[in-house]
């Protein structure tokens, strides 16, 4: 055989061994009930819920801290993040976490944000423009 074969067979193996390995890491979107009945690893979009507080003690431990989420089924739910709290986290629209339930609560290893756009006023006051 030419060494152009012996490479391209390395080539597809190694192919085929990143794709296995990347398959593995993906996790699914779900509510707290579906979170509840899975060992996996979801992800949960929702937004805060305002009503209960947010505990941040960074003189205690500054890489924790908990808040309550309102998920798309409209279930609230104690999280707790393994991570300090972002900046301005108070003032995002939605929020997606990454972890698993452990009891009545979702430990969380991942949070995205989604901040308001400072674009919106803008676009709410010219659309009553029209």
């Amino acid at each position: 055989m030419k060494k152009t074969y012996y490479l391209a067979i390395i080539a597809i193996a190694v192919a085929i061994f990143i794709i296995i390995v990347a398959s593995k890491d993906v996790t699914t979107y779900a509510s707290f009930s579906d979170a509840a009945k899975t060992k996996n690893s979801v992800k949960i979009t929702g937004q805060l819920d305002l009503d209960e507080d947010i505990i941040y003690k960074p003189e205690i431990d500054p890489n924790v801290f908990s808040f309550h989420l309102i998920d798309d089924e409209g279930m609230s739910k104690k999280v707790i993040m393994k991570k300090p709290k972002p900046q301005d986290f108070e003032r995002s629209e939605s929020i997606v976490v990454t972890g698993k339930m452990q009891g009545e609560n979702f430990v969380a290893n991942e949070i995205l944000m989604k901040c308001p756009s400072k674009y919106k006023d803008d676009e709410i006051r010219l659309r009553a423009e029209i």
